[in-house]
């Protein structure tokens, strides 16, 4: 019922304080002055232009040309505000050689809220599987808040594919894997037991907040080329350069999603049932080993399971997370439902498969997979319960 005052604070300048003391500033400056080193952040409309603008253009001096998309629109420009590379379609397409002769050498996205984001080099994607897991395996090395703190875990979603457990096993690091949700990555953070989080759907994110932050994960790649590009007298060091010697060094973890969305309810439902039952016939029929088949497929299953997550910090459980099969080679097949109301159901389909042969790294990701997705569309009956024929997406 009195005066009162409004204190207007500026959220940009309090974000980019915090992101300087995390990163190295000055050695990722020098990497934007490489005459041979180009960027390119879209930022799709969304939230993070103006921190974009303040970090790469005024902080880091990248010409205005390294960004694009940075006023924040309410309609996201008419775009959906997704990155990923269907829906930042653009960007990929400046970031391939092939269709543009000045492409940059590293490129990246942001989404509408900022939470979520997408790596590409020059001409080549960026897993967000392999995105987190090169930012822990590079991260007491390269990163100046992990050298400072250290990285006693890290954390995955159930669906991401195994790439961070491989780091963490040779890092001798605690790995959770837990279902889709931040919030089990929280209380993880909370508790000191994990400094680096990912998803498969393009969530990364550190302790230094409480959720995924697209633009953490774009400066930890900076930070992480600036600090393989010390030495300006050699060649660049690409981001297909890093990624391959990760592969060469913990193997390949080829991963693809398909989503089906707009799917009608009754179909989805009844398709996950199926796949429960037979889940439920093939652990009645394991052999003296404890392995199982799916049909006359060659290799044989050692898990088959509605994924549930006991959590570590409070002792909660959450059930059905989604119907897994994994195979005796570390390969897996995934299903998970969301949106089951009026509006129709999403069905989310994953494929995971390790490949420890570096002859084999360069494949194609849907060629490596095709043994499985074809054994998981046939399982399931997917296109039978659906009327579906092909995904709306492929990640």
């Amino acid at each position: 019922n009195g005066p009162f005052e409004v204190e207007v604070i500026s959220s940009t300048d309090d974000y980019v304080a915090l992101l300087k003391s995390m990163f190295d500033f000055p050695q990722i400056q020098k990497l934007l002055a490489r005459k041979d080193f180009k960027m390119l952040f879209d930022g799709m409309n969304g939230v993070t232009g103006p921190y974009a603008k303040k970090l790469f253009l005024e902080e880091l001096h990248a010409p205005e040309s390294s960004v694009m998309r940075c006023v924040p629109l309410p309609d996201f420009g008419g775009e959906h505000p997704d990155p990923n590379l269907t829906y930042a379609a653009e960007l990929v397409d400046k970031l391939n050689p092939a269709k543009n002769p000045n492409a940059p050498d590293f490129g990246a996205a942001s989404d509408g809220d900022g939470d979520r984001n997408m790596v590409l080099g020059k001409g080549f994607f960026v897993t967000p599987n392999d995105s987190v897991a090169v930012i822990a395996a590079k991260a007491t090395k390269a990163i100046p808040y992990f050298k400072k703190i250290g990285l006693k875990g890290v954390a995955r979603s159930m669906p991401t594919a195994g790439a961070l457990d491989n780091v963490a096993k040779k890092m001798n690091l605690e790995c959770f894997v837990t279902p889709t949700g931040w919030k089990f990555f929280g209380n993880l953070m909370d508790a000191g037991r994990v400094q680096i989080c990912g998803e498969e759907s393009f969530g990364t994110g550190g302790d230094h907040v409480r959720e995924k932050d697209g633009i953490f994960a774009v400066l930890a790649w900076l930070n992480i080329l600036a600090y393989e590009n010390q030495d300006a007298s050699k060649p660049l060091v690409t981001v297909e350069q890093i990624v391959q010697d990760f592969w060469k060094e913990y193997g390949r973890n080829f991963f693809s999603r398909y989503d089906y969305e707009g799917v009608e309810s009754d179909g989805a439902n009844k398709m996950m049932d199926h796949l429960a039952k037979i889940q439920a016939d093939m652990n009645a029929k394991k052999d003296a080993k404890g392995l199982m088949t799916i049909g006359d497929f060659p290799t044989k299953v050692k898990l088959a399971e509605n994924f549930s997550y006991k959590d570590p910090v409070d002792g909660s459980v959450a059930t059905n997370q989604g119907i897994l099969f994994v195979f005796e080679d570390g390969s897996r097949i995934i299903f998970r439902l969301s949106g089951t109301g009026s509006a129709g159901a999403t069905i989310r389909m994953y494929i995971e498969k390790y490949e420890g042969d570096a002859s084999q790294h360069h494949l194609d990701a849907q060629v490596a997979l095709k043994p499985f997705i074809d054994l998981a569309l046939k399982t399931s009956k997917l296109q039978e319960f659906t009327g579906r024929t092909k995904p709306t997406v492929i990640t």
